[in-house]
């Protein structure tokens, strides 16, 4: 059974003077209804204020939640901070979290939103308001709901945000594999960066994962994973710099699943990023990622 975290506030109308659109997150419950899969909806609560401070700028998150964010954050963000981008800013932090609990019991869950990997302390960046990676891990190892977690990040840009704001921490690893010519030029250091050659195709990058997931789950001994699971390394994606077909992206999806499992390490995601012309493909794509991972877990019960 696929545990999903949705809440409609999630989908919000493309704010005056961006590009941006909200609407792939309703699209990807619709992709989930067509296939037919068996799934259970979650609905997250907002994260409190306490653990957005705990991770971001008090100032910064007043800014958000007063929506005074100045005219220079939000060209870095890519849209406006409105009423309805400030509820979702709160809302996925809180999926993330709560797809993380459920993993802990169901070994596998989704959050079908999240992935703000790009959110500086200070700042928003890359369509990314606040860091709801960040801010989950470190609300769990708070409260005791875990002990050391894996951010595993398989977007195709690097998770420059969410290194940054765990730098040195030793009881969170950031993993990040990524295409090193793409967003942001500037790259922060995660505990380990793999950046990849433009235009890297399936058997390299699987290859790639299997050389280095199995050692670091080895090594740092996680007891929990947050995993970024972008599908924008897909070679059709509009900013995407890799090639991966979508054979490649199940492939992915079920290996990093499957070390996991092996581990007994519960593993929670968060969609990412995903872009094109096509919306509906892009949905499909992430919702295919939530189900292969639930039939891995699935099978492994």
């Amino acid at each position: 059974m696929l545990h999903v975290v949705h809440h409609p506030a999630y989908v919000s109308p493309a704010t005056p003077g961006s590009g941006f659109r909200f609407d792939k997150y309703g699209l990807v419950m619709e992709a989930l209804k067509e296939s037919a899969a068996l799934f259970t909806l979650h609905q997250p609560e907002p994260m409190p204020r306490l653990w957005l401070e705990a991770v971001h700028d008090p100032d910064y998150v007043d800014q958000v939640l007063t929506m005074t964010v100045p005219p220079e954050k939000e060209r870095r963000i890519g849209f406006a901070v409105t009423e309805r981008v400030m509820r979702r800013s709160l809302l996925s932090p809180g999926g993330t979290w709560l797809a993380a609990k459920l993993a802990q019991r169901h070994r596998y869950a989704a959050n079908a939103a999240g992935g703000s990997h790009h959110a500086l302390s200070d700042t928003g960046a890359g369509y990314c308001v606040f860091n709801d990676l960040a801010i989950a891990a470190n609300r769990l190892i708070a409260e005791g709901d875990a002990a050391r977690i894996l951010i595993l990040d398989l977007d195709v840009h690097q998770g420059d945000g969410t290194a940054s704001l765990l730098a040195g921490r030793s009881d969170i690893f950031t993993l990040s594999i990524h295409a090193e010519k793409n967003f942001p030029v500037r790259k922060a250091r995660s505990t380990l960066d793999i950046g990849l050659s433009d235009g890297t195709q399936d058997d390299a990058y699987l290859a790639i994962l299997a050389d280095t997931l199995p050692r670091v789950l080895d090594d740092f001994a996680p007891d929990l994973i947050l995993y970024q699971a972008g599908v924008d390394p897909h070679g059709g994606d509009r900013l995407g710099r890799l090639a991966l077909t979508d054979a490649g992206l199940d492939a992915r999806d079920r290996y990093v699943m499957r070390q996991a499992l092996a581990r007994a390490i519960p593993l929670a995601s968060t969609m990412g990023g995903g872009y094109g012309a096509d919306r509906m493909a892009i949905a499909h794509r992430h919702a295919a990622c939530m189900i292969r991972m639930a039939q891995e877990a699935d099978a492994a019960a």
